[in-house]
């Protein structure tokens, strides 16, 4: 945290974004909770901003009266550049350092950590309401929405190192930084890497000019557009506008990566879900499932993580810098969770390790954490390995993307009574889709196929899991 005196004779102090840690660059201001004139006191909440991977409060290190606001609501603002501008009163307590919300110290208790962010997390506005539970409270989950991690360490970052000025001269360009080489300090990407890039726009065009053999015209004129910094309205009587940012904004960047560079298959079975749901009722009037919300997406989690087991070149992902496959040897469950900010992933670490009890008080954890934006980066990265379950909407099934950082995702549909042919005979059986999209440089169609069929077999029969669970 960097903080320089602006005027020493008014004791006018200068806060500059912090860094965040996780390798990031810049982030978002989301709102002011402090408006020009407002007295704060030491560490108060003054602002919360988002990062690529979580929400962060903002604590003002100095005590006094705020006399300018830096950046608007919406901001990219890199680190080290100013936020606020305090006037510090004669009797302000001496500065010591700030916490982030979400960035104490590792000796402070989990406990403690989750009840000062859910306090600093109050003195925020409230924008959205938090979203409403499914009737049998499964989480509503869907498609992974940002950009992640690949799990090896909390010190990498999950973009390419680049100075902020290059970041967002990329993000004009439609220029994907994972493919230009830094020359900058440790191998930073600068604007003078950008030079010699094509916009990835360009490109396009001219691939698609040099192929098209219909004759191009030269355009009428047309009016001129209006100057950028002109405002279009956000709302008519025939549209409704709305500024794309936050978590929409990130997901939006991580499903275009996704879409971009990695070739993706699909492939799907239905499967009888009788055995689950019969053992799934049975094991709910046990005392060691009781008090919990025992749904079908902790048996499926529970079939998938001992698939993973069986099959563990799903649980990898594709090095593109390096043209390597990484296969890793312990999985971090994500869990798409729809939150009223949009769809969050997070991960339950060491996942393979947990028994089926465990594992739904971490579904249930993970579900709250994200809903309640208290979700922490650390649980929003390092995921190996998805789940979506899109079930709990009505769906049948779905064709999700793949996570960037990943290989595969697993998307689990709805569970319904249907007509099915059991021991040759016709009967009404609890039935469901299961869907796996899976990166198809590294997966081949008969691995995706087989590691999809134990999935199903598992949960077909799942006495197999006993001694497992």
């Amino acid at each position: 945290m960097e903080e320089s005196p602006v005027e020493d004779q008014r004791q006018v102090m200068e806060f500059r974004l912090p860094d965040l840690g996780e390798g990031l660059a810049d982030a978002e201001l989301v709102s002011w909770t402090v408006e020009v004139g407002d007295t704060v006191e030491l560490n108060q909440v003054i602002a919360e901003v988002e990062t690529a991977k979580a929400q962060v409060a903002l604590p003002c290190p100095y005590a006094g009266t705020i006399v300018e606001l830096l950046a608007q609501p919406g901001d990219t603002v890199p680190v080290g550049a100013p936020l606020i501008r305090v006037q510090t009163t004669a009797d302000a307590p001496a500065e010591r350092q700030s916490v982030l919300v979400g960035y104490g110290p590792d000796s402070e208790p989990a406990a403690s950590r989750r009840a000062r962010m859910a306090a600093a997390k109050a003195a925020l506005p409230d924008t959205a309401g938090p979203a409403s539970d499914p009737a049998d409270g499964t989480p509503a989950l869907g498609v992974r929405p940002g950009p992640f991690g690949d799990g090896e360490s909390r010190t990498q970052s999950s973009r390419p190192a680049a100075t902020p000025a290059a970041r967002k001269l990329a993000r004009e360009m439609g220029v994907d930084l994972s493919s230009v080489t830094g020359t900058g300090p440790d191998g930073a990407i600068t604007v003078e890497d950008l030079h010699d890039v094509r916009p990835a726009t360009e490109i396009a065009r001219r691939e698609t000019r040099a192929t098209d053999h219909i004759p191009i015209h030269t355009a009428p004129p047309v009016t001129p557009m209006r100057p950028a910094h002109v405002l279009r309205p956000a709302s008519s009587e025939r549209e409704t506008r709305t500024p794309v940012s936050g978590v929409r904004k990130r997901t939006a960047a991580a499903m275009v990566a996704s879409a971009q560079h990695i070739p993706q298959a699909s492939t799907f079975v239905t499967t009888d879900f009788t055995g689950s749901m019969e053992l799934l009722d049975h094991l709910r009037a046990t005392p060691t499932f009781s008090g919990l919300t025992l749904t079908p997406l902790a048996l499926v989690a529970k079939a998938t993580l001992v698939a993973l087991s069986e099959f563990p070149e799903i649980n990898s992902h594709w090095d593109d810098p390096h043209q390597e496959i990484v296969t890793k040897h312990f999985v971090n469950l994500g869990i798409a969770v729809a939150t009223a900010r949009g769809l969050l992933v997070p991960s339950i670490k060491e996942a393979q390790s947990l028994s089926l009890r465990d594992l739904c008080v971490e579904i249930g954890k993970a579900a709250e954490l994200a809903r309640s934006g208290t979700a922490l980066p650390a649980d929003l990265t390092g995921g190996t390995f998805t789940i979506t379950n899109v079930g709990v909407f009505g769906v049948d099934t779905g064709v999700p993307l793949v996570n960037p950082g990943e290989a595969a995702i697993l998307c689990l549909g709805s569970i319904r009574k249907k007509p099915w042919v059991h021991r040759d005979e016709l009967a009404v059986r609890w039935v469901t889709t299961l869907g796996l999209s899976f990166d198809h440089r590294l997966i081949d169609g008969e691995q995706g196929a087989r590691f999809l069929a134990n999935v199903a077999a598992l949960l077909e029969d799942p006495l197999t899991l006993l001694g497992r669970v």
